[in-house]
């Protein structure tokens, strides 16, 4: 029996794609040196600046180790595709950016720890890797 014949596919492709993103979402902290060393990344549905559930928990991780490691800073770099309106397309990357800052903070980093960059927009990276903020960790001067 071919797969799309089977009752309840859809269901079954949403679950596999939901689970998928949530673990493209980030990975579980692994040992106190390589929390700093990784990015952390939040992937958006197109034209969206909302922060999905898996992404929550990605925000989560990050902000523990920010908790951690007090004497870095947290680089928040927003991306966005390129959709023919290169300047919506980077005020896309930019408010993206700026949510995450925002929830980082919320969930305890000073804002004087957050440097926000929003890269151009671009489809170098095909599909849901454009539409993403990634999370990261720098020895501040």
């Amino acid at each position: 029996m071919r797969l799309s014949s089977m009752p309840g596919r859809r269901s079954v492709s949403a679950f596999a794609l939901a689970t998928s993103l949530g673990l493209l979402a980030g990975c579980a902290d692994q040992t106190a040196n390589g929390d700093i060393g990784r990015k952390y990344v939040l992937f958006f549905t197109k034209g969206s600046t909302a922060i999905s559930p898996a992404g929550s928990g990605v925000l989560r991780q990050a902000a523990r180790v920010a908790g951690r490691h007090p004497d870095l800073g947290v680089l928040v770099a927003g991306f966005a595709a390129a959709h023919g309106n290169i300047d919506a397309d980077q005020a896309l990357s930019e408010q993206r950016a700026r949510i995450v800052a925002a929830a980082l903070q919320g969930d305890g980093v000073p804002a004087a720890r957050i440097v926000e960059r929003a890269r151009p927009p671009s489809n170098e990276d095909p599909g849901v890797a454009a539409r993403r903020v990634e999370v990261s960790f720098f020895q501040q001067p």
